[in-house]
């Protein structure tokens, strides 16, 4: 049984939407989700539900469920969303994160960079999984779990954009080199300067995700 098998209906669902296995704009067929993912009707429509919850997926009584637009004005929210919470949770983090929180945020850096390199299918994959721990390490120190949750989903709307972009290799690099600056000024408490570089990482990955808009 592969890793994807092993997840629950919401979590398969989630990742390919996020994935950009399913087109903007798209309508999901209840019947051919049954098939792909050999799940009941129940589970499915509770996944369903769910995901339009958070976001992930628009809903109408009468029209079923849709993939949502990849619109600029979305996105341009979503980054300030993010820009905003994430900033406050870096800086909260730096000033009460422990001897746990840093020593957890060094492993998560070290796990990215393992796959930075050779980047094929199943490499981009695990570095797409790593850099979300990453950021989640980040942030985990602040305290607040409300806060956390709601920055998931700010991510996981962020990575539908930035994930169907098309690739930039040169940029990347440069987000790579902001992720071990990242935490060389959080592990110096530097929570002014952490805070700065944020802002620009996020500027950075918001240019890199503004490509895959529709209008």
């Amino acid at each position: 049984m592969s890793a994807n098998d092993q997840l629950g209906i919401y979590d398969r669902l989630r990742r390919d939407l996020i994935d950009g296995h399913y087109r903007s704009g798209e309508k999901l067929a209840i019947g051919t989700l049954r098939d792909r993912y050999e799940v009941g009707l129940s589970p499915l429509r509770e996944a369903l539900n769910r995901l339009a919850g958070v976001g992930l997926l628009e809903q109408s009584h009468q029209r079923g469920f849709w993939v949502p637009e990849l619109s600029r004005s979305a996105l341009d929210d979503v980054a300030g969303l993010r820009r905003q919470l994430e900033g406050e949770a870096l800086q909260q983090s730096i000033e009460r994160g422990d001897d746990d929180w840093e020593v957890a945020l060094v492993s998560a850096l070290h796990r990215l960079n393992q796959v930075q390199a050779g980047f094929d299918t199943a490499a981009h994959e695990q570095w797409e999984r790593r850099h979300a721990h990453f950021h989640r390490a980040l942030v985990a120190g602040c305290g607040s779990t409300w806060r956390l949750r709601f920055l998931d989903q700010l991510y996981d709307q962020f990575d539908r954009y930035r994930r169907v972009a098309p690739a930039a290799e040169r940029r990347r690099e440069r987000l790579d080199d902001q992720h071990e600056k990242l935490v060389q000024y959080a592990l110096a408490r530097d929570a002014a300067g952490a805070r700065a570089l944020l802002d620009i990482h996020i500027e950075l990955s918001w240019a890199v995700a503004l490509k895959s808009c529709t209008y």
